[in-house]
């Protein structure tokens, strides 16, 4: 089985089912991972909250493509050293200047 990457961490479970149908439209094989912890807010841990959109290694270039064409807004993410919270379209983080990171791509 090919191995798969995180496309999008974040956002909301209605955000990512609509970038989920959009893709598959386009070829693209999507995993919604996160679901069904969303009961769980208040109760888990912050990065335990986040809905992720993954795909086959071998798609993720034509999958973020796709998306950046449609200009979509990109969710927040979480800096993954001091933990502040940036908007989807910052690639450092505005608090540390670390790089954007998907901890699961590394």
């Amino acid at each position: 089985m090919e191995q798969r990457k995180v496309l999008l961490a974040g956002g909301n479970l209605l955000q990512a089912h609509t970038w989920k149908g959009l893709l598959e439209t386009s070829g693209i094989d999507v995993d919604l991972k996160g679901e069904a912890l969303i009961g769980g807010v208040g109760g888990l841990p912050i990065e335990m909250q986040t809905v992720e959109l993954w795909v086959a290694d071998s798609q993720l270039v034509a999958a973020q493509s796709l998306l950046d064409a449609l200009d979509i807004e990109k969710p927040q993410w979480q800096c993954v050293q001091c933990h502040e919270i940036n908007e989807g379209s910052f690639e450092l983080c505005w608090q540390c200047s670390s790089q954007r990171s998907e901890m699961h791509n590394e």
